[in-house]
């Protein structure tokens, strides 16, 4: 496989057992263990990682900020959450940007699944998850008709004025209706309007 994790947690047992399992399946994994938060962020500074399985409740950690810190420092790093809590609490981490959960009551077998699907596909969502995952509504279904046209015309690289002239409308209204659209769908940017709009298609 020859991949290099980092196992993030202030259990010895957890992350020797969990190290063991793994190099018993994979002979070709480097993997490195810390047991506090600092410590995996100065082992991010250092050294490249294809995967980090984060305890979300070990000493120094910072809740979902962590996602946010971790990707900023390695953007192609991925973050599989390995925790006792249930999947109500993982999901908030997958929101922020995690790519998978994995409880720590997980047999064998599905800890393995769990590294050979994050690191074969990008992520890893066991059914719980994806159960979570289909309950969400689309953001977009919140827009109304009007912020559907502009939705559609800043992602298609309109701007102001051309929206202006497309729809007949006044500065004013496509402004108020731009402030809406970024509201409903919980965005800062146009960067991350085009995705969701990249998303629909």
């Amino acid at each position: 496989m020859n991949k290099k994790i980092i196992i993030a947690d202030d259990h010895p047992v957890v992350r020797t057992g969990t190290k063991l399992i793994l190099l018993s399946n994979y002979k070709d994994l480097a993997i490195d263990q810390v047991a506090d938060y600092k410590s995996l962020l100065l082992q991010l500074y250092q050294n490249e990682y294809d995967l980090i399985f984060l305890d979300i409740n070990m000493p120094g950690s910072i809740n979902t900020s962590m996602i946010n810190e971790i990707k900023k420092i390695q953007s192609n790093v991925k973050i599989l959450i390995y925790t006792a809590y249930n999947e109500y609490v993982a999901m908030q981490y997958i929101n922020n940007g995690a790519d998978g959960y994995l409880n720590k009551n997980s047999s064998e077998k599905d800890i393995l699944n769990a590294v050979n699907q994050i690191l074969s596909y990008g992520y890893f969502y066991p059914s719980e998850i994806i159960n979570q995952l289909s309950k969400k509504s689309n953001p977009v279904e919140k827009l109304s008709k009007r912020e559907m046209q502009i939705f559609k015309l800043i992602a298609e690289g309109y701007g102001n004025l051309e929206i202006m002239n497309t729809l007949n409308l006044q500065s004013s209204t496509v402004s108020t209706h731009k402030k809406r659209i970024f509201e409903k769908l919980n965005i800062e940017n146009i960067s991350d309007l085009i995705k969701i709009y990249a998303n629909l298609h």
